[in-house]
């Protein structure tokens, strides 16, 4: 392209007004716009969940006794959606990363977090009382203790899975943290879609998950456009 330039500026005119380019240099700017190295493009689509998952009844407070029974809510329609491998040298400039995970109202915030090797993870507790975070998982196994309200712990995430994460003195309160060896992965809002950035050319196997349920691999493929690719979750 540097030569190209070279010979478009050669037959500029003194005006600033471009004179007529030859046709050697046309078909050499034709050649090269053929060339070009194909871009990276977007996976995008939508997650329908067939089965709604039910909010899992917390335990009432003192202050409740008596009341209809509280309800948390957390995010449980989102999905993860991710490729199953990634292109060579995804991780060439990768640094781990931080995240959090809150406990608040007896629920992990949030539900699920996808992460990268390497993140660290954080934990505080905003509730006013201790929580005990614990994971029995074989991707990240772990007991953070008692601690009271205002406190944070950490964990480094260094190996590629799903872990399961609980409270050892809240037996209702569970989360996910799915962690991945490469960054082409994206939770789903709340309408259930997604969109996958920057991912470079070339054909890929895509799933999506949702609460433990991976759905079979989808085929997509980035060339010249983005790619168009819809899941169903039973």
């Amino acid at each position: 392209m540097a030569l190209v330039s070279v010979s478009l500026l050669s037959v500029t005119s003194v005006f600033g007004r471009p004179a007529s380019v030859p046709q050697a240099a046309s078909r050499t700017v034709a050649l090269a716009a053929r060339s070009e190295v194909p871009r990276n493009g977007t996976i995008r689509g939508r997650v329908e969940l067939r089965k709604v998952p039910t909010p899992v009844e917390r335990r009432p407070a003192v202050a409740e006794l008596g009341s209809p029974g509280a309800r948390d809510l957390p995010d449980l329609l989102r999905s993860v959606v991710y490729l199953e491998s990634a292109p060579r040298g995804a991780f060439e400039t990768n640094e781990g990363g931080h995240a959090i995970m809150d406990q608040r109202n007896e629920t992990f915030v949030p539900h699920i977090l996808a992460i990268t090797t390497g993140t660290t993870v954080d934990f505080p507790n905003t509730d006013k009382f201790y929580h005990n975070v614990f994971s029995l998982s074989k991707t990240k196994r772990f007991d953070l203790g008692r601690y009271a309200a205002g406190g944070s712990r950490s964990v480094v995430f260094d190996r590629p899975g799903i872990v399961r994460v609980f409270c050892d003195i809240h037996t209702h309160m569970s989360a996910f943290i799915l962690v991945f060896s490469h960054p082409f992965f994206a939770l789903t809002d709340a309408d259930g879609r997604y969109h996958i950035d920057n991912v470079p050319p070339g054909t890929y196997s895509v799933v999506a998950w949702h609460e433990g349920t991976a759905t079979d691999p989808k085929s997509a493929t980035i060339a010249d456009a983005d790619a168009e690719l819809d899941f169903t979750i039973r």
